[in-house]
């Protein structure tokens, strides 16, 4: 079965926690003692019903608060696929977690509250959904029940939201829009009666019938060099292979490939997974990959094939979203995490920073927790980047405080 991997989003209170409980609770994937808990825990927090919200805000500090703090990562399956869904925070100052939460995503779920219609954070989400270029958006107004159900007003939102997407990276594409109540389970599971005149499908099903493409696939051959692997056992002594993920594109046995940053090439001997032998790797798999040739490649190398060779950049043009309570300034030094490498960067320039509920572009000197903008750095070493338009899976990176090894951003190469 294919996994589906979903992030909620929203702003607080617009029932995101709630949401992802009922949708465990209808599909029948709460065990008995997990139900006989969460029903003990609401009566401890004087409800008279069970708070399916509590299944994913497991902090003590979420509970206390009525709020989601930390990204949550819910398994559960249908007879369809499995779906990953990742219960992000709707507060402002853990924007940064929304954005780590969102970053692996397939589909953004952006929650909005039916009485309250689009808020500061929808644009926020939003903006964040398009920066990561999310393939596919669905907009779920909830709480219907406290609007009596009422169709001219979801009408106006949708009509509200749809004024967002004129020249947004979504514009062109499909975007739904569902009527829920996740408290009551109106429209997530199963069509409802209370809304019979949404005529489309509910949540779940419109869900099971979004198609996966692998545009990882079609992508360029990426393949970072992870570790290498020399048994030096009587059965494989001379054996040398290169162990690692498939970032994007496909390698084939008997094709040409060049290594980075030395460029030096090869054909590849084999690729095996486990004890099996494989014709081609692609996008996700993790192989081992051996080469007819003797060449030195070592961890943080990047296998490519010749048709598409990225360029090494010592200068790097980015977005970022800077997740650091110290404010970024240029001409300050970081250590900038690409793949398996850390190569000392300077922040050349800070461009902008994007005010994100009005899409204004604003000239700043700093950079503040949760800002998102754009800067040039420059690099010690060349970095073998592609844009992240045209290569999601090789065009991300981190920036790491080289003194407290905290993680300061995270960064989007244009």
């Amino acid at each position: 079965m294919d996994v589906l991997r979903i992030t909620t989003s929203g702003s607080v209170d617009d029932g995101k926690s709630t949401l992802i409980g009922r949708l465990l609770f209808d599909t029948k994937s709460i065990t008995q003692d997990k139900m006989e808990a969460l029903t003990a825990a609401s009566k401890r927090k004087g409800l008279d019903f069970t708070d399916l919200s509590l299944l994913t805000d497991g902090l003590i500090a979420e509970r206390e608060q009525g709020i989601t703090i930390d990204v949550a990562h819910i398994y559960f399956s249908t007879p369809n696929r499995k779906y990953i869904i990742a219960d992000t925070p709707g507060h402002f100052e853990y924007t940064r977690n929304m954005v780590t939460g969102a970053s692996t995503s397939q589909v953004s779920l952006i929650l909005i509250d039916a009485r309250k219609g689009i808020v500061e954070q929808t644009y926020r989400h939003f903006f964040i959904a398009c920066m990561l270029r999310i393939p596919h958006l669905v907009v779920c107004i909830n709480k219907m029940d406290l609007v009596e159900y009422d169709e001219a007003r979801f009408n106006q939102i949708t009509e509200d939201f749809q004024q967002l997407l004129k020249g947004s990276f979504y514009e062109d594409k499909e975007v739904k829009f569902i009527p829920i109540s996740s408290l009551y389970g109106e429209n997530v599971v199963t069509r409802t009666e209370k809304i019979s005149w949404y005529k489309s499908l509910p949540l779940l099903e419109y869900l099971e019938g979004i198609e996966l493409d692998a545009t990882d696939r079609q992508h360029p051959a990426r393949f970072p060099v992870q570790y290498v692997i020399r048994p030096k056992t009587e059965q494989h002594h001379d054996f040398r292979g290169f162990a690692g993920k498939v970032a994007s594109g496909s390698f084939h046995v008997g094709a040409e490939i060049v290594s980075l940053p030395n460029g030096q090439r090869s054909k590849i001997k084999s690729i095996e997974k486990f004890e099996q032998q494989l014709d081609a790797a692609h996008a996700t798999e993790s192989v081992v990959i051996t080469l007819e040739d003797e060449i030195d490649i070592s961890r943080g190398n990047l296998l490519v094939t010749p048709d598409n060779i990225p360029e090494g950049r010592k200068e790097i043009v980015a977005h970022i979203c800077w997740m650091d309570q110290q404010k970024l300034s240029a001409g300050k030094t970081y250590l900038l995490q690409h793949g398996a490498n850390r190569i000392k960067a300077k922040v050349q320039q800070l461009h902008n920073v994007v005010e994100v509920t009005t899409n204004r572009i604003e000239e700043k000197t700093e950079m503040g927790l949760n800002d998102i903008g754009k800067i040039t750095l420059k690099t010690a070493q060349p970095v073998f980047a592609d844009a992240y338009q045209a290569n999601p899976a090789n065009g991300t990176f981190i920036l790491v405080d080289e003194f407290s090894n905290a993680t300061v951003a995270v960064g989007f190469v244009d």
